[in-house]
């Protein structure tokens, strides 16, 4: 029997969890009742309820797991260590908040016994804000042109991976992992299923401006040149402006020594306009120093407090790093 691991991120998901692991098992016996399967919950440090309840789930289904991380890693290597860990012949990568639709689940496994490594979600509506949706259609779009790899339009990582695929995962050995860009760069031959995404079920998304920022400089940085290729350009096209004004007035100064009157205003003009456009620069050289720093530095993905229902394992596991589980479920 064939065994689907379900990989499911929550941070302060108490109102989720629960209906969640219910749909996810319902899917299953309806739809999918010849395979096996696992929900693996890994939580990135919940604030409320939602470990409480993870433990209620574990203690009632042993094929529910959890794993607790030590502290808040983000919101990209907490699902790509899930990932890491599972155990099945393919894994899903579903959202806790039910804007993964569960129905997905068996027209992803569906398209798997096809033959495909991958089967991934491709949004083609969304019953979120339409100015949110606008703004990200143009990010991956802007984001397509701009990177020198292929780039996955209204893809959020939602989708199925082969064991195959899982173990290239494993041996990229990255510290700040981009899921999205990694499937589009490196995966296999993919089918893409198109779905209209739901309106969160309960509770309030953890996603703010902050967040959606740090995912577009992560993609920006990892996969494309464009940022440095256009900070160079802007700097010669500026030194070439900058040259050919300052011959231009020497001469009319020279032409019209007593009369000619510059005044502040060009001088000023001049300094504000290169002013600006060197800061913006350098906050973009930055991103990708920041982005080569945390790449250096070799920090594991995450940091493991506790995990439930991965037999052969201790349950504690204070301490623990991507590198050492890894080695700990080979």
């Amino acid at each position: 029997m064939k065994k689907v691991s379900i990989v499911v991120p929550c941070f302060n998901e108490e109102e989720n969890v629960v209906p969640l692991s219910a749909a996810i098992i319902e899917e299953f016996r309806t739809q999918l009742p010849a395979y096996d399967y696992e929900i693996i919950f890994i939580d990135n440090d919940s604030k409320d309820q939602t470990r409480t309840l993870l433990r209620e789930l574990c203690a009632g289904n042993p094929k529910i797991k959890a794993i607790f991380n030590a502290k808040n890693f983000g919101q990209f290597n907490s699902p790509y260590y899930g990932l890491l860990q599972a155990t099945g012949d393919c894994a899903i990568l579903l959202a806790a908040d039910f804007q993964d639709p569960v129905e997905m689940i068996h027209k992803f496994v569906h398209g798997w016994e096809e033959g495909y490594k991958i089967v991934i979600g491709i949004k083609t509506k969304s019953k979120e804000s339409k100015l949110m949706y606008f703004l990200r259609g143009c990010y991956y779009k802007t984001i397509k042109k701009l990177s020198d790899v292929e780039q996955i339009e209204q893809f959020t990582g939602f989708g199925l991976y082969d064991k195959k695929f899982i173990g290239v995962l494993k041996e990229l050995d990255d510290p700040t992992p981009f899921l999205r860009g990694v499937v589009a760069e490196l995966g296999f031959r993919r089918k893409e299923i198109p779905y209209t995404q739901p309106q969160r079920r309960a509770g309030k998304t953890s996603n703010n401006w902050y967040r959606l920022f740090d995912a577009a400089m992560l993609s920006i940085t990892s996969y494309t040149k464009a940022g440095i290729r256009i900070a160079t350009i802007l700097g010669i096209i500026s030194c070439c402006v900058s040259l050919v004004v300052a011959v231009v007035y020497l001469i009319l100064k020279l032409l019209n020594w007593d009369n000619f009157q510059a005044g502040m205003t060009p001088i000023l003009i001049a300094v504000c306009l290169l002013g600006s456009v060197q800061i913006f620069f350098i906050g973009m050289i930055g991103e990708y120093i920041l982005s080569i720093n945390s790449r250096v530095m070799r920090r594991p993905l995450v940091v493991e407090e506790e995990r439930i229902n991965f037999d052969g394992e201790k349950e504690e596991t204070s301490g623990k790093t991507s590198s050492e589980t890894e080695k700990g479920n080979g």
